[in-house]
């Protein structure tokens, strides 16, 4: 199985760890880039292309679990193959809790360490592609007027033109029109359609709070 389009990266201090993990995922078919420790692997500049990192718990300066933690809040996480030497049963729940997709202990198996990699890359793969939708979502959102989004939540929730007229002191015939306006915008086909982006964006009636109303 090899993983066309995706980068792993491996981050491990040993450098015969390295040189044997980048010639195993190379040889399915890998683009690998290899890093000594957390700081150089987050100083590097990374392709925009699906990927999982590799990497050892036990590294010079920030180890492994910690730069866990600190990826978690960046703003492009990668999904995590742990490797360790000094692995124990606690250790491994922590990595697992905090969102590794595997905790390998050495020495481990070839076919275990590609099999992760392959989660983890299928992982990220689904994680970009649902923020991909959700920022196309809210680049539609951007396009709607203030009046518009505030109209928009009244609509999913099922409201009728006279209930969100009558709400916002506004004619029938105007809430129809931003009604319409917030259907095209949104590329709403049904108010079952405007339901599941609503509830995809999360807002709950927040969408008003994006900027002053006005017709």
């Amino acid at each position: 199985m090899t993983e066309s389009g995706s980068t792993v990266y491996v981050v491990d201090d040993d450098p015969a760890m390295r040189a044997s993990l980048e010639s195993l995922l190379r040889s399915v078919g890998h683009e690998v880039l290899c890093f000594e420790t957390a700081p150089a692997f987050a100083a590097a500049t990374r392709p925009d292309r699906p990927g999982c990192l590799v990497l050892d718990v036990r590294l010079p300066g920030l180890s492994g679990l910690e730069f866990q933690r600190e990826l978690c809040r960046s703003a492009k996480p990668l999904p995590i193959v742990f490797i360790t030497g000094h692995g124990d049963v606690p250790m491994s729940v922590a990595a697992m809790k905090a969102g590794a997709v595997e905790f390998l202990t050495k020495p481990f198996r070839d076919q275990d360490l590609l099999d992760g990699v392959h989660r983890a890359i299928a992982q990220n793969r689904q994680e970009r592609a649902r923020a991909a939708a959700l920022a196309e979502l809210q680049g539609r959102v951007a396009t709607m007027t203030p009046r518009e989004r505030e109209i928009m939540p009244l609509v999913a929730a099922g409201q009728m033109n006279k209930q969100i007229a009558q709400a916002l002191g506004l004619s029938e015939v105007t809430i129809k029109v931003h009604r319409a306006q917030v259907m095209h915008k949104l590329r709403a086909t049904s108010l079952a359609d405007l339901v599941r982006i609503a509830d995809r964006l999360a807002l709950d009636g927040s969408v008003n709070r994006q900027g002053d109303t006005g017709v």
